[in-house]
């Protein structure tokens, strides 16, 4: 079992910057990949990036490409989501899930966070 707590989130100015911190509880971090989340309309969990087990792979969607990066730190069983030019359409909870395959699945997710709230502000 792999429990995840996020934290970061909070009410910026577009435009603004925020930093997500994913922690998760399991020794075995470094055999997951990590995976950020956001619902969207007409989808319960949209992807929005993924990092592998080591970080050296990483997988952004088109709407944030250029504006986020995710980055991991194996030995302290944190994985990051640093999110620049917030725009008001990045407003929602974000949720970090674990994985054992790099994906924009969600049913390949195994364990997920219970979200952060992310509000843009125009």
């Amino acid at each position: 079992q792999v429990q995840l707590v996020e934290s970061g989130g909070g009410l910026v100015q577009a435009g603004g910057s925020l930093r997500l911190s994913c922690v998760a509880s399991a020794r075995t971090f470094s055999s997951y990949s990590m995976g950020w989340f956001r619902p969207s309309p007409g989808k319960e969990r949209e992807f929005v990036v993924v990092i592998g087990r080591s970080g050296g792979t990483t997988y952004l969607a088109e709407s944030v490409t250029g504006r986020f990066t995710v980055t991991r730190d194996n030995a302290k069983n944190t994985v990051y989501l640093q999110m620049n030019s917030l725009k008001p359409e990045d407003t929602a909870v974000y949720y970090c899930a674990a994985g054992v395959r790099i994906t924009s699945a969600t049913i390949e997710y195994d364990y997920w966070g219970q979200g952060t709230q992310v509000t843009v502000s125009s």
